[in-house]
């Protein structure tokens, strides 16, 4: 890693997407919040876009002539800007930073970057430059994901429109009648559990869910993909191959990362799923629902601002 200092030409040109929605509103309900990041956050502040496509189409035009892209929000704000990010093309020159003001915050606890504002902030002003892989989706870039009944919870969520923690644990009464699935696994150039290198591996399996994830953690601390590694060059995949009811009765041990260690797991470059309708979430967000989903790692893709060390 490398610290981000100021250019010998002169400050850094920043700009802060902020999502005013983020967490109930904490944007437009916690004045001395709002105040606080616009009297010690250097650069523009944009809290005028609520619509996902919007979000994109703007940060792909930042890019262009900011070094510095700070997204406040949760991890769809994130995921959001991340996109736009990769859209232009250009994320070599420019550097995402992260103010967590969503609910969940799963992201930037994987890497390592203060929950408290004031603290975030700092570490944007001080920290250090550190690149990381990126999943590909099918043209979406993200961190974290899953194939099946979390995605499902996640359609859930939405369809009732109940915010942050208390949303997803009232979407998450049908997990227990949730199916396993027939899957067939396709991973290209991985290694195995036992460390064992292959160039091209099938996998059949009937599956609750799979995790896909470069970061560790989803919402809420949960530790859902412990030996993932943001930096390693893999997607890291879990199968749980185990009832609705099991997975909720166990969910203590899944939300630890524990139980992850006695399931089937693998790390390839390239991951392809096929099944019938399989349901799929990134950051929180539900992508859609296919019969083969296709996930890549982009090695290097993003260079983010983290505390270091």
């Amino acid at each position: 890693m490398q610290k981000y200092e100021q250019s010998s030409s002169g400050e850094k040109k920043l700009v802060c997407i902020i999502n005013p929605s983020a967490a109930n509103k904490k944007w437009k309900r916690r004045k001395l919040l709002r105040r606080y990041i616009q009297e010690n956050l250097p650069g523009q502040i944009i809290d005028s876009y609520e619509d996902k496509s919007a979000t994109i189409q703007a940060v792909k035009q930042l890019c262009k002539d900011h070094d510095i892209i700070v997204a406040a929000g949760g991890d769809g704000t994130i995921a959001d800007v991340i996109q736009g990010m990769i859209e232009c093309q250009n994320r070599k020159n420019v550097v995402l930073g992260i103010i967590p003001l969503g609910s969940g915050n799963a992201f930037r606890q994987s890497l390592g970057i203060p929950k408290n504002v004031k603290k975030a902030i700092q570490c944007i002003k001080e920290g250090k430059t550190q690149e990381i892989d990126l999943l590909e989706i099918e043209g979406i870039w993200a961190a974290f994901g899953s194939i099946g009944a979390l995605a499902q919870v996640t359609h859930e969520k939405l369809k009732k429109d109940i915010p942050g923690f208390w949303g997803h644990i009232y979407a998450a009464k049908i997990m227990p009648k949730l199916p396993m699935k027939q899957q067939e696994v396709e991973l290209i150039d991985g290694v195995d559990d036992s460390g064992k290198r292959f160039e091209q591996m099938k996998v059949n399996l009937k599956a609750l869910d799979c995790v896909v994830a470069k970061s560790k953690h989803f919402g809420y601390g949960w530790r859902a993909a412990p030996r993932a590694k943001l930096d390693d060059g893999y997607v890291d995949v879990s199968f749980f191959e185990m009832s609705g009811l099991k997975y909720t009765l166990l969910f203590p041990l899944i939300y630890l990362g524990l139980l992850q260690r006695t399931q089937k797991h693998f790390k390839a470059k390239k991951i392809i799923f096929k099944g019938k309708n399989l349901a799929m979430q990134y950051h929180g967000e539900l992508w859609g629902i296919k019969d083969q989903i296709e996930v890549n790692v982009l090695p290097q893709a993003l260079r983010i601002i983290t505390p270091g060390k």
